[in-house]
């Protein structure tokens, strides 16, 4: 494949360090959209934000990057947050608010995805009533993030063309086979990344795996966007496993080294009485329907 055309759907926020007094644009289907950019594929990012500063922070960072920004709504509510603080450079999760974020796609997000090579949302886009639609379009990446539910990853990994999980608090032996159960459930390829530990790929070859590339620490957070971005543009490509690996280890120490998961820093424009605490914000993971 020349060049792929990747669409991401769903979650959003602008990272507020509180801390420093700036936002960064963010979430994992606006991370992923702008390094697939980054990297070289044609990026297009489906999603809601408010028609406020932070929402226009976040439409014009992904403009900046190169994301095609045709199917992002604005209006109707305010823009999600986060809060984050830092403890020896990693990133310490403080409130939140989900704002406009969590939609159900639409006819016209479905024929965009359609036209692309692959489509990649995850856990906190919650909208697993649609993966099938969406994976009847394109290949499918999703981010698990830190569930390990083996109801949920028996109804989700028999979609994916790339199932992702962050397991930096995994042994190896655990990790080695929490990828042996997502590809044994239907998956094609499996990530784990494993922090400052490196990542592993399964796939049809077997397990592969990759050390961290050491990084000049100031904030971890949208490392593990930056990685599943490179191993998805890899694995597009049709790169070598052992090859996409290390690119996407160097691609994530640079993130590791700047704030925010790209793009630039705005001042912090959002109400903060609407935080909720994460235990409140994933107490229920009610999901979008039609």
């Amino acid at each position: 494949m020349s060049t792929p055309r990747v669409v991401t759907f769903g979650d959003n926020v602008v990272d507020c360090y509180v801390g420093r007094g700036e936002m960064y644009p963010g979430g994992n289907a606006v991370n992923v959209a702008a390094h697939l950019s980054r990297f070289g594929a044609r990026a297009a990012y489906c999603g809601a934000v408010g028609d406020d500063p932070a929402g226009r922070h976040v439409r014009d960072s992904l403009r900046d990057a190169g994301v095609e920004t045709t199917r992002l709504r604005m209006g109707g509510g305010p823009t999600a947050f986060c809060l984050i603080g830092h403890e020896e450079g990693d990133r310490v999760f403080l409130g939140a608010d989900l704002g406009v974020s969590i939609i159900a796609p639409e006819a016209e997000d479905l024929s965009a995805i359609a036209q692309g090579d692959a489509v990649h949302t995850g856990r906190s886009s919650r909208i697993e009533p649609h993966l099938a639609d969406l994976a009847e379009r394109a290949r499918l990446s999703y981010d698990f993030a830190v569930v390990r539910d083996a109801d949920r990853i028996g109804r989700i990994a028999p979609l994916c063309f790339l199932a992702s999980f962050s397991g930096g608090d995994l042994s190896d032996g655990e990790a080695e086979e929490l990828a042996r159960s997502a590809r044994e459930a239907g998956a094609d390829w499996v990530l784990v990344t494993l922090g400052g530990r490196g990542a592993l790929l399964a796939g049809p070859g077997g397990m592969h795996r990759a050390e961290a590339v050491a990084a000049d620490l100031v904030d971890t957070l949208g490392a593990g966007d930056t990685f599943i971005a490179r191993v998805l543009f890899g694995l597009l490509t049709e790169e070598a496993p052992e090859t996409l690996l290390r690119a996407a280890a160097r691609e994530a120490a640079q993130t590791c080294s700047r704030y925010g998961g790209f793009g630039p820093a705005a001042p912090i424009a959002v109400d903060r009485s609407r935080a909720k605490s994460l235990s409140e914000i994933y107490s229920t993971e009610t999901t979008v329907r039609a």
